[in-house]
């Protein structure tokens, strides 16, 4: 938190940016209040990102709404117009800002997209903002006209209190709030973990009796909170109180299963805190986070117990294969799928790195993970969480040695055109054949030379093929 003239001062400045649009809802006899997480961001004492926005609430209807932005904004956007909100870039500053009718919203009729009635009370509508955090509001009209003794901060719900605590609470009773839009139940969760806040007991308790209520919401909306909440400094925390509340079960089944029984005899460490420590090791890039996050999914079904302890076999290929099923069904674009599918496969390359790898695996193993290799590279370090110093140490010992290998190899060859001397094309050329399955083996005995022995000239490439189909065609 920050002094009292610290975020009066934060305040004004949100105001100041304001003030085209304060300037037009006050003459055409309208309120205009900031709201979320501007108001918010501001009493916490955060700086302005280059994504900067600010959300306003306003006793104008929609048409109301987008007659007065016209004019100081650049440019609107009204794709949410039948929730009440309109969007512009307020022409004077380049700011971003969202402009929302009074309102409640609830789900009906099992509907995946909320209901919304109008409103004219702020006090109301702030009673259904998600979180109290969330429920402060900025009089941005009352603040730049100066006007001496005006309330120009409302805070219903103790919003400011709860931000000085570190604790996140609704409003009002969260079943109801719950009940009015689901999704609310994950966004605990990330604000819990961007703001590193206690979750109020009954939060959890209402997300965990109203878990099965997210079956109503879109895939999509799902997935974008997850994104969200990958991509804070601490996601194990609301990935924790997902998987508490049964949350996890309803969108992402494979995570609560995680938490593997231990065998009284058979010690294992728990793969799902692993999983946390993974998570929160790695940088906040989203196909790394949701590599960390997935990276054992395939241990359960895979898991044995053998005369040599707990054994997770070909847990990499499996949990390849869950990864792209589960990512499918949250709608993830088919780039990221199989971005994430690959770090997982190739999760466990790095450890057979200890028995001594020759150029080729080298090359091998640059080539598999493609422009993903420093991915690879962080979640390989990230996933050695042992708590033994002297393991750890070992281990990064190998990657860096691993990491020099490869340099020194890129001084020497373009590790970034792992390809075979020559293409599909100039085969067919030279064996005087059509495309076919004979073409694709051709280029692969070409890749084994380029990885056994680096870079081939195109005449040394052409006479081992001459005499590779010599044999083969014999």
């Amino acid at each position: 938190m920050t002094s009292f003239e610290q975020v009066h001062e934060r305040l004004s400045e949100i105001a100041l940016l304001s003030a085209p649009l304060s300037r037009a809802f006050g003459e055409a006899g309208f309120s205009l209040y900031a709201v979320g997480g501007s108001v918010r961001d501001a009493v916490l004492g955060q700086e302005r990102d280059e994504d900067y926005e600010i959300d306003f609430t306003t006793n104008a209807r929609p048409d109301d709404i987008a007659r007065l932005m016209k004019p100081v904004c650049l440019s609107l956007w009204e794709q949410g117009r039948a929730f009440g909100t309109i969007g512009g870039v307020i022409r004077e500053n380049g700011v971003k800002a969202e402009i929302t009718t009074f309102r409640s919203e609830e789900y009906v009729d099992h509907s995946r997209k909320p209901s919304v009635t109008w409103g004219d009370s702020l006090e109301s509508d702030l009673s259904r903002r998600d979180f109290t955090i969330n429920a402060l509001a900025l009089d941005v009209i009352a603040l730049e006209a100066r006007t001496p003794g005006v309330q120009t901060l409302f805070d219903f719900y103790h919003g400011f209190d709860d931000l000085h605590e570190r604790r996140l609470r609704t409003p009002i009773d969260p079943e109801v709030l719950f009940a009015d839009d689901p999704l609310r139940m994950l966004r605990a969760a990330r604000f819990a973990a961007r703001l590193n806040l206690s979750i109020d007991p009954s939060i959890e308790r209402a997300a965990t009796s109203m878990a099965e209520k997210l079956a109503i919401v879109s895939a999509e909306r799902i997935r974008g909170e997850l994104d969200l909440l990958m991509l804070t400094e601490q996601p194990s925390i609301g990935l924790d109180f997902i998987v508490r509340t049964g949350l996890a079960d309803q969108f992402f089944p494979e995570l609560p299963k995680l938490q593997l029984e231990q065998d009284p005899i058979h010690q294992h460490k728990d793969v799902l805190k692993h999983t946390w420590a993974v998570v929160d090791k790695t940088s906040p890039s989203l196909v790394l986070r949701l590599a960390a996050l997935f990276h054992d999914i395939g241990k359960p079904p895979t898991r044995a117990i053998t005369d040599e302890g707990v054994t997770f076999r070909f847990h990499e290929v499996v949990g390849a294969k869950m990864t792209r099923k589960r990512m499918t069904a949250l709608k993830y674009s088919q780039e990221l799928i199989d971005d994430v599918a690959t770090l997982v496969e190739l999760h466990l390359r790095f450890h057979t790195y200890k028995m001594g790898w020759s150029d080729k695996a080298v090359r091998r193993y640059v080539r598999d993970a493609g422009p993903l290799l420093n991915e690879l590279n962080e979640l390989t370090r990230c996933d050695c969480t042992t708590r033994n110093a002297r393991k750890a140490e070992v281990l990064a010992a190998r990657m860096d040695e691993l990491e020099r290998r490869i340099e020194e190899l890129r001084e020497l060859e373009d590790l970034s055109r792992l390809r075979p001397a020559l293409d599909g094309v100039e085969v067919m050329a030279i064996l005087g054949i059509g495309p076919s399955r004979t073409v694709g083996r051709a280029l692969d005995f070409l890749m084994e030379i380029r990885l056994d022995e680096g870079e081939i000239s195109a005449e040394d490439a052409t006479a081992r093929l001459r005499t590779w189909w010599a044999t083969e065609s014999h």
